[in-house]
C-alpha cells in the first residue's frame, strides 16, 4: 500500500531552522515527482518545492528560495525539506506528496500531485 508519512515539524523561533522528512513506503519515489506543499489557516494549499526523481531538477516558491532546500535519499525513499531562516508567515501544516510521472522537470501546483501525506505542523513564532 503507497503511504507518505511527513515528520519533523514542530516550533521554533524566527531565524530558525527545522528539517522535514517524508518517508515513502509501499513503493519507490523513483520515477516520480515529488512536492512538499504547505496550508496555513484560511488560506489555499500551495506549493513550496518539488524535485523530479529522473533529473534531480527542482524547483521552489519564490517565497521560500534561496531559505529552503529539497533533497532525496534514494537508499531511505525519502525526501526531505531542509527549512533555513524561518518566518512566522511560513506557519502551516506542511505536505509532502507524489506525482507517479518519470520526467524532467517538477510542478508546484497541488493540483497534478495524486498521493498526499498526512501533514505535519510547523509553527514560527517567539
Amino acid at each position: 500500500q503507497l503511504q507518505l508519512v511527513e515528520s519533523g515539524g514542530g516550533l521554533v523561533h524566527p531565524g530558525g531552522s527545522l528539517r522535514l522528512s517524508c518517508a515513502a513506503s509501499g513503493f519507490t519515489l523513483d520515477h516520480t515527482v515529488i512536492g512538499w506543499f504547505r496550508q496555513a489557516p484560511g488560506k489555499e494549499r500551495e506549493g513550496v518545492s518539488c524535485i523530479s526523481s529522473r533529473s534531480g531538477r527542482t524547483d521552489y516558491a519564490g517565497s521560500v528560495k534561496g531559505r529552503f532546500t529539497i533533497s532525496r535519499d534514494s537508499a531511505k525513499n525519502t525526501v526531505y525539506l531542509q527549512m533555513n531562516n524561518l518566518q512566522p508567515e511560513d506557519t502551516a501544516v506542511y505536505y509532502c506528496a507524489i506525482q507517479l510521472l518519470s520526467w524532467d522537470g517538477c510542478n508546484l501546483s497541488p493540483k497534478v500531485y495524486e498521493s498526499w501525506g498526512q501533514g505535519t505542523q510547523v509553527t514560527v513564532s517567539s
